[in-house]
């Protein structure tokens, strides 16, 4: 898949994200954060008002360190595709 090829199925996957009504389960919603976070090089520390859920979110940031901004994308967009084609 070229790069571009990639963003463009990435943003699909991002706006698929966004337009779901329906609450996400917390652990998936941690991983989409991490790969969301690093696919698009937003390195900004977690902004919520509890520090359990920043603490959460600190944890699955570390855990995508070693991994690339294509790969998280590429994560990211199969995170999608599963969580999707076994709900409908």
């Amino acid at each position: 898949m070229s790069p571009e090829e990639l963003d463009k199925e990435f943003h699909k996957a991002v706006e698929q994200v966004n337009a779901h009504m329906d609450p996400f389960p917390a652990d998936f919603l941690l991983r989409l954060y991490a790969y969301y976070k690093k696919a698009t090089n937003d390195y900004g520390r977690p902004s919520s008002k509890k520090a359990i859920i920043n603490a959460f979110k600190t944890n699955a940031l570390f855990q995508t360190q070693d991994i690339t901004p294509e790969d998280a994308k590429r994560e990211y967009i199969e995170l999608v595709r599963n969580y999707f084609l076994y709900r409908e």
